[in-house]
């Protein structure tokens, strides 16, 4: 599990064609030595598995590797990464830490356009900032104003749901610590509804099959 508390940001090395699968190659140096072969990396979202690199012949304490399925390819925009691109970084969570953020499972729903992203001030190093997404329809439902979702790995809060274009704002120290102030408009980005409402909203319809007016009147309702 991870919180969508980005804890560093790492650079793309290269995304290349692995017999069968893509291969995603990442520079993290802060990470170095927090790792296993095996372990979750969440990478702008999508949870990964680090791999052995020696195939590569590339072993490094300061990267790591990870395959993308197909699944992985076409839900996320981890195909289209770039090297030299920057990708949040997220190590899971473990057992009995405190908790910030929200629950993310790296299991990215879909992905959103970045419409805008503006300073709210003039003071460029301290300003807050306003983010416009354009959101899939069928993630509508899952989304509510002041709840949570994640983009690109980062739990953010919705300040405004206005139909397939939600708002949220930045603080400056998750503008300057993530990826967003790399991104341009137009950029493709990751999607995780807040597990909580996917839940609830999964919920709703299975009680709309069954609580019917007839059901309530037959029971006394």
């Amino acid at each position: 599990m991870f919180t969508g508390l980005i804890e560093t940001t790492g650079t793309v090395l290269s995304l290349k064609s692995m017999k069968g699968v893509m291969r995603l190659i990442v520079a993290a140096p802060e990470l170095a030595g927090r790792w296993k072969i095996g372990d979750s990396i969440a990478v702008n979202g999508v949870c990964l598995t680090a791999i052995d690199m020696r195939e590569e012949g590339a072993p490094h304490p300061e990267r790591f590797g990870a395959d993308l399925a197909e699944e992985t390819l076409r839900r996320t925009t981890l195909s289209s990464l770039q090297p030299g691109a920057l990708v949040n970084l997220e190590l899971p969570t473990p057992s009995g830490s405190p908790m910030g953020g929200h629950v993310v499972q790296g299991h990215v729903d879909a992905t959103g356009k970045l419409i805008s992203i503006v300073p709210l001030h003039a003071d460029m190093e301290h300003t807050d900032w306003r983010m416009t997404v354009e959101v899939p329809e069928e993630l509508v439902p899952n989304i509510v104003s002041q709840g949570s979702i994640t983009v690109d790995g980062i739990s953010l809060t919705v300040a405004k749901v206005d139909g397939l274009r939600i708002e949220i704002a930045i603080i400056p120290h998750t503008y300057k610590a993530t990826n967003l102030h790399s991104l341009l408009s137009g950029s493709l980005v990751n999607l995780e509804a807040d597990v909580l409402s996917r839940y609830a909203a999964k919920q709703a319809a299975s009680s709309e099959e069954w609580l019917t007016a007839e059901y309530l009147l037959a029971n006394g309702y």
